[in-house]
């Protein structure tokens, strides 16, 4: 597969990343269990740009996204920016799962570049605390029936079919569609291929929260957590899923979730179901400089890949980081910090794997593979395991991350990934001047 240097720039210049903030993360019918998808998404755009001294005038494009749906508004693009009041702003939405923000942010990109859009608002936002419980596949079926029946007696004909554990609501479960398996079997799958034990999986894990409570304490996320205003009145600023005073040895004694025999996969080493919205202020170098903002940083290069969601699900950026890079024309040589998303701390051990496995890379991509990664630029102020993931808000989350953090070193480089259903991989380069 050809993959060509190519510099993400336009008549504009390059695409910059102005600003990016998130609501705080909350673990699944806890803080945010009264509010839905759109409340949470609203919030982050509110407050991006009220602290950047924007109006609805200003906006060109709202590109955003979430992964469970809210069935009577799957528009969350334009449902966000009718809730602000947002009347004459071009909105859309996409959806590509746990990728969901990284590919709002490409797209915003893509159109800055072709000199479409100036200045643009790219995130993404999901609530689990409001999926809806589904009706089994027969109560659902008999309802549909019955709203077309023209008589009483036809419509209680129907409704004599029911058996008794029809009427049962249906758990709802997070599974791949193609293959029948949630992701958390799909890991197990995974480990087992590649070798990794429970000790690794177990210390990237304790390394997620215990890095992620170190950033907190020493205020590296201020500026990226906005402080929420709650329906009850109080105010919420901090995650609430990370563990303040990990301790290694607890991750030991947990039980394996999803292959309770021989697994390895537990709780404690997987991201937990959260509610949580994050959202980039993004405009074209110029536009940025002609207004006075002072960027976080650039969009260097990006990449999206598939491979069998039968077989390494959760593989797909070991095939678009190369591609990134290769694009970027970078080696890891190069690059001052990597931040991975962490679906499981299995999946970010079997992606470490795949980017130091040639074969495996070009057998996929054609092109060789990255190498070694150095874990000390890895995730260094923690991952998805300590603090949480929104699906559609995570990608905006490890972007802003990345950013702020190469400017609190002075500059450099980052190379942001993550898996996401079906096999896909998101691979995306940034740049700190």
């Amino acid at each position: 597969m050809p993959v060509r240097k190519m510099k993400l720039s336009g008549r504009g210049g390059r695409v910059a990343i102005v600003d990016g903030l998130r609501t705080p993360f909350a673990r699944i019918a806890t803080h945010y269990r009264d509010l839905n998808a759109i409340d949470l998404g609203a919030m982050a755009v509110k407050e991006l740009m009220a602290r950047n001294n924007l109006s609805q005038q200003d906006i060109e494009q709202l590109i955003f996204g979430m992964t469970v749906m809210i069935p009577e508004a799957p528009f969350i693009a334009r449902e966000v920016a009718l809730a602000l009041g947002m009347d004459t702003v071009d909105a859309y939405s996409i959806t590509r799962a746990c990728a969901t923000s990284f590919q709002t942010a490409a797209s915003a990109a893509d159109n800055i570049v072709a000199g479409y859009t100036d200045i643009a608002i790219a995130g993404g936002t999901d609530s689990t605390s409001c999926a809806r419980v589904p009706l089994s596949a027969e109560l659902s079926a008999v309802l549909r029936d019955v709203s077309f029946a023209k008589t009483l007696k036809d419509r209680i004909k129907l409704l004599s079919q029911l058996k008794a554990r029809d009427l049962m609501p249906q758990a709802p479960s997070i599974t791949e569609y193609s293959v029948g398996e949630t992701m958390g079997e799909s890991t197990e799958k995974m480990v087992k291929k590649w070798h990794v034990g429970r000790d690794e999986q177990d210390d990237l894990a304790h390394a997620s929260h215990s890095n992620a409570a170190r950033a907190w304490a020493e205020g590296r996320l201020d500026q990226q957590v906005m402080t929420v205003q709650l329906p009850n009145g109080q105010t919420l600023k901090d995650d609430n899923l990370v563990r303040k005073q990990s301790e290694r040895a607890g991750y030991s004694k947990l039980n394996p979730v999803f292959d309770r025999e021989t697994g390895s996969v537990t709780a404690g080493n997987s991201s937990p179901l959260t509610d949580g919205a994050g959202a980039l202020l993004m405009m074209s170098e110029k536009k940025a400089a002609a207004l006075g903002y002072t960027p976080l940083g650039y969009i260097r290069s990006y990449a999206f890949a598939a491979r069998t969601p039968q077989d390494d699900l959760l593989m797909g950026p070991v095939l678009a980081a190369p591609m990134a890079m290769a694009r970027a024309g970078l080696s890891l040589d190069d690059l001052t910090l990597i931040d991975m998303h962490e679906a499981f701390a299995g999946q970010v051990a079997c992606n470490l794997r795949g980017l130091a496995d040639d074969d495996y890379v070009r057998s996929q991509t054609g092109l060789a593979a990255l190498g070694e990664v150095d874990r000390s630029k890895l995730n260094v102020n923690g991952g998805s395991i300590a603090y949480g993931h929104p699906f559609g808000a995570t990608g905006a989350r490890v972007i802003s991350q990345a950013l702020y953090e190469l400017q609190r070193r002075g500059g450099g480089l980052a190379l942001t990934t993550a898996c996401a259903a079906g096999g896909i991989g998101a691979a995306m380069v940034l740049e700190t001047e």
